[in-house]
């Protein structure tokens, strides 16, 4: 552990602080070169320094109190209201910023367990019903809020599965999610036939646009075929979306979207008995910064119609771009339907060991998100990304011809732990050990740990430590674990 920093004794001077700053940067993702396929979503850097001026211009101001900053309940007020008009919410349509989307999922399930408890107040143990696909935001907000998650496995297209999703259904049953689209294969989940389930079984429905929701408008003015998904649904009632990602905004802003006020009133937080005075809240911070909502409010002023269009045309057409090439890598495939901007690759049969592929294109500085059950990689697609979809075609058409000459690979680097991770059946082990992972992140040092090298300590838990002792052999194990237990699995083989 390096040195504990302590504050220094003197003020330093301000340039020299900011030139370290951008020292720092040094080993961060590449976004502006359009070398990162998610995280960031940049236009250019005319549009980012005008987010940072609009930024700044409120980063002192807070919106926990309206009443002292009107400017931020205004702007706050017409983002929701310009938000819900995209997304053809009735006139009744209400809602809140708040700072991202894992926020927002948050509180559509705390809305609805708290709906429930004023309306069926003989629910104790609260459940909702979502498609295995659905943000890891859901998972959090049970584990915090007490409302279990029952998740249903998809069908093959990758979408939710209604038939089973409705099998799940019981009387303690609070809520049904959808997505529009889901980030790991960016397919959009069959929302009106949800919203039939929903009406029929007078459930509320939250569609999770965070991901999708200031894209899909603008794909379908293009003519992209899009299945519909938001207010137009009549089941749906509630909607979450980012304006942080395809809104182009500063992070962390989005949105959350209510059919009308008789389910976003439960959002709120109201508390009376404070020696400091009445306190309420309609999401779950207290002080709520201004920066994110002004630059918000600023973002969809300046983009209009006319450059939201324009970025989402040229995403498009990287996409498909991207698409098509990926699909002509005879190693590679890409997984789920063709709705929006993102691509998924996985390895085509057992051609290629997917995270060797990614360990290889990351020495090439790109950027990966590997993803698990199936293994495979998600590519979010920027206008941004478009000047370098060739570029990543041809290497990645290297990469994993290499990959396929070189197997070993698999057992090497990251591959190797991601691979472990993905194929260990016993999930709680595997929780053990990012949670090592975790801790060696948090504590205290400034130093990043080895993620291909993390089961030398004798800390880092079963899963890790099996890893680093027996490398390939190890995954080889695993695989063949694996088969064995989906041919015992009722069912297997007909």
């Amino acid at each position: 552990m390096s040195e504990r920093k302590t504050i220094p004794h003197s003020g330093r001077d301000q340039d020299e602080l900011l030139g370290e700053m951008q020292d720092l940067r040094t080993e961060d993702a590449r976004y502006r070169e359009g070398r990162t396929w998610s995280l960031v979503y940049y236009v250019d850097p005319d549009h980012h320094s005008f987010l940072e001026r609009a930024h700044n211009s409120f980063f002192s101001e807070n919106g926990l109190n309206p009443m002292a900053f009107k400017s931020l309940k205004r702007m706050e007020s017409e983002v929701v209201q310009m938000t819900a008009s995209m997304l053809h919410g009735p006139d009744s349509a209400v809602g809140t910023m708040t700072s991202g989307g894992t926020e927002s999922l948050l509180m559509a399930v705390k809305a609805m367990r708290d709906r429930a408890r004023r309306h069926r107040p003989w629910v104790r143990r609260p459940n909702m019903v979502l498609p295995r696909t659905v943000h890891a935001a859901f998972d959090k907000a049970a584990h915090y809020f007490g409302v279990r998650a029952r998740y249903v496995d998809v069908r093959g297209d990758l979408r939710a599965d209604v038939r089973a999703m409705e099998r799940a259904i019981d009387r303690n049953t609070i809520l049904l999610v959808g997505s529009a689209p889901q980030y790991p294969h960016g397919v959009v989940d069959p929302i009106e036939e949800l919203g039939a389930l929903a009406r029929r079984k007078k459930l509320p429905l939250h569609v999770d646009a965070c991901f999708g929701g200031f894209m899909l408008p603008w794909l379908e003015r293009l003519g992209h075929p899009v299945p519909l998904w938001d207010f137009r649904v009549p089941g749906v009632t509630s909607i979450s979306a980012d304006v942080h990602k395809y809104g182009y905004a500063a992070k962390g802003a989005s949105t959350l979207l209510y059919r009308d006020m008789g389910y976003l009133k439960h959002q709120f937080f109201i508390s009376t008995d404070w020696p400091g005075g009445i306190y309420a809240s309609p999401s779950m911070p207290g002080t709520r910064p201004g920066g994110p909502i002004a630059a918000a409010w600023a973002a969809m002023q300046v983009m209009g119609e006319e450059g939201y269009l324009g970025l989402a045309e040229t995403a498009l057409e990287t996409t498909r771009k991207l698409r098509d090439g990926i699909d002509a890598i005879p190693q590679l495939e890409v997984l789920g339907d063709f709705h929006c901007t993102s691509v998924t690759w996985g390895a085509r049969g057992n051609a290629v060991d997917v995270y060797a592929v990614a360990d290889l294109m990351a020495e090439r500085s790109w950027s990966c998100d590997r993803q698990q059950r199936p293994p495979c990689i998600h590519l979010t697609v920027n206008a941004n990304n478009a000047a370098v979809a060739d570029l990543y075609l041809a290497d990645l058409a290297e990469c994993a011809a290499r990959a396929a000459r070189e197997p070993e690979l698999a057992g090497e680097g990251e591959a190797a732990m991601y691979g472990m991770m993905a194929k260990v059946p016993l999930r709680g082990l595997v929780k053990h050990s990012v949670g090592k992972v975790m801790e060696a992140m948090y504590d205290g040092s400034t130093d990043m740990p080895d993620l291909s090298n993390l089961g030398d300590d004798p800390s880092a838990g079963p899963v890790l430590g099996f890893l680093n002792r027996h490398g390939a052999r190890a995954l080889i194990a695993l695989d063949r674990l694996g088969s064995s237990v989906r041919s015992l699995r009722p069912g297997a083989g007909r």
